[in-house]
């Protein structure tokens, strides 16, 4: 690269590209500097004056190093690196005078906010500020903001870094806050006092440099050093974001995003960040056998015995719910298939073809949304079904990419070109598809759910290679994926697979109506639908609870890691299935979650190597018309799509705004 440039910062010298910031060239450097209102993420506002340092050969005064190019910096008399220092008594000073400011209007209540032990504020004033303050006026105060459920407002601690602002405008998309007034009455509001209408707005939470805006289901639960910290796979959606548990202990007290720029970069989705009241309700910590109509608790050995004899020489089938581990969906199989039954992971009847996995994964990347130049979504609304996907193609479309949606209009947060609502349009879209290098094709899973799921499929495999693209195929449950690779299918779907069967043994699938009739061994963590059809329950942990493996909608295996343990009696998935195969004498042949990790990738090899997406091969489907419906999205309410959801209150919550949101208002009489 010729752009680029030496720098010297602190006597450490780098070569780094000249359109970097001084704050960037510090970072490549290890030279830490100081800052509030800078994001790496987000727009340069340049407003907080922390990050100031000292530029040799450059002004008299310290420059903003968030806001200044090194290839603006002049160089030595001789043609020397210029040369930046961070700890020179000028910059002592101007950071000291910077804090000074900062703590003017800021009020002394450490001991009581949620932010204590994690604040920047705090941080920064130990390390950078003075130990006094010339200041003895009184203090100002602001009012709250009401801005929902989620984020809780403390508005006389704002320091006005704005990053709430930048992120709501520019990453989720939304116009309903911003700063008003000047000097000392400029604040930080929700226009016309609405709340935040995203599915991202608690990231502003993580944001926040100080206790403005901290989490309103954690308030005053937990302090940060008194919490267990596990790395762990996000399963509410399939994009697999990585997510970190914190547990007090055993129940998990708030979840948290981690970086990863392949896969979520380092924002979740409010659903992902605020589930987790969920999994201390309606949770099955017995099991239980239906007598006479009724459930009654019962042992372990009662509830295996009396799930054995019912599967014992009957024809039987097996459902793989949504939010299943890899290591379930295979242990299913293998147990089911070895007794004469069939599986099936397709439980809302997707047309994905089991098999080909660039048909049912794609052959694209999540992190290729940022280089692709076209995107066309096909009956999909991100903005519901992935958010932080959703984010990525807005993101996108800000660096210049263009949009095509064929299916319902919805507002996604960015502008599109509304191509039509039917198969028509995506058949006369393919008929003239030309040579577009950077194209990414996304399709949701409404498109592939009806009859002609598998011919639409095929004409959106046929416009990607066409244009010379690429395919994504945007699952929305977390355990697809990962059973369609081990094979949890049956040839004929859901349909072919539960016909006829005297037995059906559900593993998690709640959101399959059952008929009357066959005999139901339910085994899962909440007591939800499932469980109300069930004869037998077997209770089993959530994924907090377990070690499991995930493959996310781009076919990257994942490890979601154990963070407490499962309430009562409940155990984990893989055990309760083995302990169930002793007991029908078809005993599966690993007696840990090593052993049974090690046949699954003898068998699939491409799900031992976590955190990698494989190339995805495989035919293209043969080209058929489909029918002449219009496009629908999955049905259902977001915020309720599971079980965990569904026992949640801040999740009923949000579902309820939704509602109330949706319902267009009355204009006065």
């Amino acid at each position: 690269m010729t752009n680029l440039k030496k720098i010297s910062i602190d006597g450490i010298e780098v070569e780094v590209d000249g359109a970097m910031t001084i704050i960037q060239a510090a970072e490549v450097a290890g030279v830490e500097i100081p800052r509030f209102c800078y994001h790496e993420r987000l727009t340069i506002a340049g407003n907080c004056r922390m990050c100031l340092v000292e530029v040799q050969g450059g002004p008299p005064k310290p420059a903003a190093s968030c806001a200044m190019q090194v290839r603006d910096l002049r160089p030595g008399p001789n043609g020397e690196a210029p040369v930046v220092k961070t700890k020179s008594p000028m910059v002592k000073k101007a950071r000291e005078g910077v804090m000074e400011f900062l703590l003017i209007n800021h009020p002394l209540d450490c001991p009581i906010c949620d932010q204590g032990g994690e604040c920047d504020l705090q941080d920064q004033a130990m390390a950078y500020g003075v130990d006094f303050s010339r200041y003895r006026e009184p203090k100002r105060a602001s009012e709250n903001l009401n801005l929902g459920p989620l984020v809780k407002t403390e508005m006389t601690r704002c320091i006005s870094c704005t990053r709430c602002v930048r992120f709501t405008t520019e990453v989720a998309g939304i116009t309903q806050m911003g700063q008003t007034g000047r000097g000392e009455d400029s604040e930080i509001t929700s226009y016309l006092n609405l709340t935040l209408d995203s599915n991202l707005q608690g990231n502003i939470i993580d944001l926040c440099p100080v206790g403005a805006l901290t989490s309103k289901p954690y308030a005053f639960t937990a302090r940060p050093w008194e919490l267990t910290k596990t790395e762990s796979i996000d399963v509410m959606d399939a994009v697999g974001s990585n997510i970190r548990l914190d547990t007090k202990g055993r129940e998990v007290m708030r979840i948290i995003p981690r970086n990863h720029d392949g896969v979520n970069e380092e924002w979740i989705s409010d659903k992902t960040r605020f589930i987790w009241d969920g999994l201390r309700r309606q949770r099955l910590d017995v099991p239980y056998i239906r007598e006479n109509g009724k459930l009654r608790k019962a042992t372990w050995a009662e509830a295996l015995s009396a799930a054995a004899t019912a599967m014992k020489g009957r024809k039987l089938a097996g459902l793989v719910g949504d939010l299943a581990p890899v290591e379930a969906a295979y242990s299913l199989k293998t147990l089911v298939e070895s007794l004469g039954g069939s599986v099936e992971c397709r439980t809302d009847n997707a047309r994905l073809p089991a098999g080909n996995r660039a048909a049912y994964v794609g052959t694209a990347t999540i992190e290729d949304i940022d280089t692709a130049k076209t995107i066309l979504l096909i009956g999909t609304n991100p903005r519901n079904e992935a958010p932080v996907l959703n984010a990525r193609i807005r993101k996108a479309w800000i660096n210049g990419a263009k949009v095509g949606l064929i299916g319902e209009a919805a507002d996604l947060t960015y502008d599109y070109k509304h191509m039509g609502t039917d198969r028509a349009a995506l058949v006369d879209l393919v008929g003239r598809v030309t040579e577009k290098p950077d194209t990414l094709v996304i399709v949701g899973q409404g498109a592939l759910n009806e009859a002609d799921g598998e011919a639409v499929l095929a004409q959106a495999m046929a416009y990607a290679t066409g244009a010379g693209g690429k395919l994504l195929v945007l699952h929305t449950a977390a355990g697809r994926v990962g059973a369609l690779d081990v094979g949890a299918v049956t040839e004929g779907g859901l349909k072919a697979a539960t016909e006829g069967a005297e037995v059906i043994f559900n593993l998690g699938a709640d959101e399959v109506e059952i008929a009357a009739g066959p005999f139901v061994i339910y085994q899962g963590s909440h007591g939800d639908r499932g469980a109300s059809r069930a004869d037998v329950i077997l209770p089993a942990a959530a994924y907090t609870e377990e070690n499991g493996l995930f493959v996310n909608t781009e076919g990257r295996p994942q490890l979601a890691m154990r963070a407490g343990f499962a309430p009562g009696q409940a155990k984990e998935n893989w055990a309760i299935l083995r302990a169930l195969s002793a007991e029908l004498g078809q005993t599966l042949p690993w007696d840990s979650l090593a052993a049974l990790r090690a046949a699954i990738v003898a068998k699939h090899p491409h799900l031992g190597r976590i955190d990698e997406v494989a190339v995805n091969e495989g035919p293209a489907l043969e080209l058929r018309a489909p029918g002449k419906a219009t496009f629908r999205n999955i049905g259902g309410d977001f915020y309720l799509s599971n079980p965990i959801a569904r026992a949640s209150a801040v999740m009923a919550e949000l579902s309820a705004l939704a509602k109330a949101r949706a319902q267009a208002p009355l204009a006065a009489e």
